[in-house]
């Protein structure tokens, strides 16, 4: 994984330079974004919308039974916002586009048709990594803020049905628990996760070689890596802004 971690660092060094050369069509950038964030977004709603009810199921009555229903609202978006949003996001991503990513860049590598795009001089890494990279680290942090709204709301609709909390009290306590940092954070996590989904995947592509079996391979490699990568920048992150 050390000597995995540095083929990343290294493609993504020129991913850099051939964006900061001017050399990335906006177009593809665009392409990607769809493929990446737009495509993952109702799963990813989904997902999200079904573990805040799940979390809001769990904690109402437990709140109730303790005369602390007013705190419902708090408790439910700030475990919302730091982790389940933009974690359960990124992972829905790389699961769903973080693997395409990965097959279809393992399949041009065994295919030759990397090797095409060196004879015409375009260095291959910055032409097919750089689009995936910039659309991935824009969008998925927007993917997450939608994601942080349907969750609180979700828990709003769950709590108001379970344990008859009424919407104002849940809104009041949602302000009053939560900060602007939180959401800064929980942005900036989204922006690592969005660019490791697309730098590990890639890179795992671009390692295939081989046949179709070693595309398959590879793709689960990448699914794997991706996720581990993720819950470390989770931890890493977490202990800079909240020890």
């Amino acid at each position: 994984m050390i000597a995995f971690l540095g083929k990343c660092m290294q493609n993504l060094f020129l991913s850099a330079k051939y964006t900061l050369s001017g050399r990335s069509r906006f177009s593809a950038v665009i392409a990607q974004a769809a493929a990446i964030s737009y495509d993952s977004l109702i799963i990813s709603l989904v997902i999200v919308f079904v573990s805040a009810a799940v979390i809001a199921i769990q904690v109402s009555k437990q709140f109730l039974m303790t005369g602390a229903e007013a705190y419902v609202g708090g408790s439910i978006a700030v475990v919302m916002i730091r982790e389940i949003a933009p974690g359960f996001v990124a992972l829905a991503i790389g699961a769903r586009a973080g693997t395409a990513i990965s097959a279809e860049i393992a399949n041009m590598k065994v295919t030759s048709q990397v090797d095409a795009i060196k004879t015409l001089k375009v260095d291959p890494v910055g032409y097919y990594f750089s689009p995936r990279i910039i659309a991935a680290a824009i969008t998925v942090p927007m993917v997450v803020l939608i994601a942080e709204v349907i969750g609180i709301l979700g828990g709003l609709i769950v709590s108001n049905q379970t344990i008859g909390l009424h919407p104002a009290r849940y809104i009041n306590s949602v302000w009053l628990w939560l900060s602007t940092k939180d959401i800064y954070i929980s942005l900036l996590k989204a922006f690592v996760f969005g660019s490791l989904i697309a730098l590990v995947c890639a890179t795992q592509g671009y390692e295939t070689s081989g046949g179709a079996k070693d595309v398959g391979e590879s793709t689960t490699k990448a699914a794997v890596l991706s996720t581990v990568y993720m819950l470390f920048a989770d931890f890493v992150i977490n202990i800079i802004f909240y020890l």
